[in-house]
């Protein structure tokens, strides 16, 4: 018979990996982690190159990733390759400043298990952490809130090149500058810009700079 007095096996603890492009934010998690219980981070990385490697070497439970990671490839695309591998690969926790419905949809739609914002309590992180390592969703309430209201009230989808133009018409680029930044031709900018207008129900530029502002399309 089983002893209901001598304690169960300790489960394994969340084995982390954090990528952060700032050292000083990096240094602040990794002491903040290391007093939280059944967590251990086993690795730490400043790029999303970086992330993938270690990944891919380390195989964590769980990737704590910022979304802005200066050089290089950003956030996103490193959750999107890194959710995409082979062999079990880990949950991505994306722990940012940023919450726009624009990062909160790419985000999601690369793969992330968990959006968290990075004001968040210590232990609301830590409880997040716990959750993605089993697969479970673990939202910021304002990250939550702005997804229940886009599901009552449907935001316009917008494709990635889509949004990729829109963001450079809020710089003030006309479309021969678009099309030179994004290395299409004019012609492609003119037929991505009806298409956001009919999205967006307007017929200016300025109109559609001024609803993308307003729903947070824009990253």
């Amino acid at each position: 018979m089983t002893d209901p007095a001598r304690p169960g096996p300790v489960p394994a603890p969340v084995r982390i990996l954090v990528c952060d492009d700032h050292v000083v934010v990096r240094a602040g998690l990794l002491a903040l982690l290391d007093s939280a219980p059944g967590i251990e981070v086993v690795g730490e990385a400043g790029t999303g190159e970086e992330a993938l490697a270690l990944a891919a070497r380390l195989a964590p439970d769980v990737v704590l990733m910022d979304l802005q990671l200066g050089e290089g490839i950003d956030g996103v695309e490193t959750t999107r390759r890194l959710t995409a591998a082979s062999g079990g690969p880990p949950h991505v926790l994306v722990l940012t400043t940023y919450d726009t419905d624009a990062d909160i949809t790419r985000a999601i739609e690369a793969g992330a298990t968990g959006y968290l914002l990075k004001a968040e309590r210590p232990e609301e992180l830590f409880a997040a952490i716990h959750a993605a390592a089993q697969g479970r969703t673990a939202l910021s309430g304002p990250v939550a809130s702005r997804v229940m209201a886009n599901l009552r009230s449907p935001r316009p989808s917008l494709t990635d090149r889509e949004r990729d133009i829109l963001a450079q018409l809020a710089t003030g680029l006309g479309n021969r500058e678009i099309a030179r930044a994004l290395f299409i031709s004019e012609a492609t900018v003119k037929t991505h810009l009806r298409r956001v207008y009919d999205k967006l129900g307007v017929d200016t530029r300025a109109g559609a700079v001024a609803v993308a502002k307003e729903r947070r399309l824009l990253p």
